[in-house]
């Protein structure tokens, strides 16, 4: 008898733990704006809905700590967000949990959300929150007459005078540099899957290399056109949006050419509040939700049912569909980030990427 009682209670005492540990989600974003429309969104309303904590902190780029906790087998992140090409490559590697499609949120009119969502948001490991985009910025201010129109005009620093400011990698980089070098968008995949195409995209680099300060978080674009460091910027459309709409700053976004792709949630494998983490992923990615979330941060939102939803920019009476990557006008001469491309080639061409930067 005492022996049951024994083990009764720690059976209680174990189960108690548990569901204590499932009361918070441990949430890594990306800072910034970005990261507060995840705060705003997401996390203060689910905390109202269910009392579960959401505890968030920030990354540079998510993916690489997540990868880092899973190999060290110490994993203290629940859910992060991440880009499509890391989660792919993260869930191959066996880094990620699966998310099954079956908890996430139907549609209003019940339809199933592996339904609801644009084509490619969902995968084994991934469950899209929202489209972005890399742009072209500028300071209104620097440029009184001609105004940089496109790809083109950011390699042209005899036009248009000034340092410009680059995400510090491969992926987005070769693209933008192939556009500008009269590279069709939809050839800049063919181009640049040749050899010939690779060193194309280099040569047209090596022609702003000397003119270019180099960024690693999302943050640092808008602040160095605010400090008067650069001119012109290639970064993220969010980043520069809530810049020059919260901040008042000249900022002026080109949607010509921009490359656009998906971010969203995954889980690393072992994450230590699942039943939470899965919670919170099925009512972010609800369309309320991803609705609501680009009403902070100009980035679209991937579930069809949600587009309608977006209201005005948060604090406005401005409406906020002109302003993201998937408003029909902004697509015309777009770019879609090629998923297949990136997962098959970004290990080599950050190799040569990070050896043309060194020498």
């Amino acid at each position: 008898m005492k022996r049951t009682l024994i083990l009764t209670s720690a059976l209680v005492v174990v189960a108690a733990a548990a569901q204590a540990q499932d009361q918070q989600v441990n949430l890594l974003s990306w800072g910034g704006a970005y990261g507060m429309s995840h705060v705003e969104a997401y996390a203060k309303p689910f905390e109202a809905q269910t009392g579960k904590k959401v505890v968030v902190s920030d990354a540079d780029n998510p993916a690489t700590p997540v990868k880092a906790q899973v190999e060290a087998g110490n994993v203290s992140i629940d859910v992060a967000s991440v880009e499509y090409a890391d989660a792919v490559r993260l869930c191959d590697e066996g880094l990620l949990e699966v998310i099954d499609p079956a908890i996430l949120t139907p549609a209003a009119d019940g339809t199933p959300a592996a339904d609801d969502f644009i084509e490619g948001a969902i995968t084994e490991c991934f469950v899209g929150t929202d489209v972005y985009s890399m742009i072209l910025a500028y300071d209104d201010g620097k440029f009184p007459d001609a105004k940089p129109a496109g790809a083109a005009d950011f390699f042209d620093t005899a036009k248009f005078p000034g340092k410009r400011t680059m995400r510090k990698g491969a992926k987005f980089n070769l693209e933008f540099a192939l556009m500008a070098d009269g590279v069709a968008p939809d050839q800049v995949y063919e181009v640049l899957g040749t050899p010939e195409g690779v060193d194309q995209a280099f040569a047209k680099l090596d022609t702003i290399k000397n003119d270019v300060i180099w960024w690693e978080a999302g943050a640092q674009p808008p602040q160095l056109l605010a400090d008067g460091e650069v001119s012109m910027a290639f970064a993220f459309n969010g980043r520069i949006f809530n810049a020059a709409q919260q901040e008042g700053k000249p900022f002026k976004i080109v949607w010509d050419g921009q490359i656009y792709e998906m971010e969203g949630w995954v889980m690393p494998k072992g994450a230590p509040n699942p039943e939470a983490a899965r919670e919170f992923i099925a009512f972010s990615t609800a369309p309320e939700q991803q609705a609501r979330a680009a009403e902070f941060i100009s980035y679209g939102p991937p579930r069809v049912s949600a587009a309608a939803l977006v209201g005005n920019i948060e604090g406005t009476d401005v409406p906020m569909g002109p302003n993201l990557p998937t408003y029909a006008e902004n697509l015309e001469n777009a770019l879609a980030s090629n998923l297949d491309f990136w997962v098959d080639h970004d290990a080599e061409l950050q190799e040569r990427f990070n050896a043309w930067l060194a020498n």
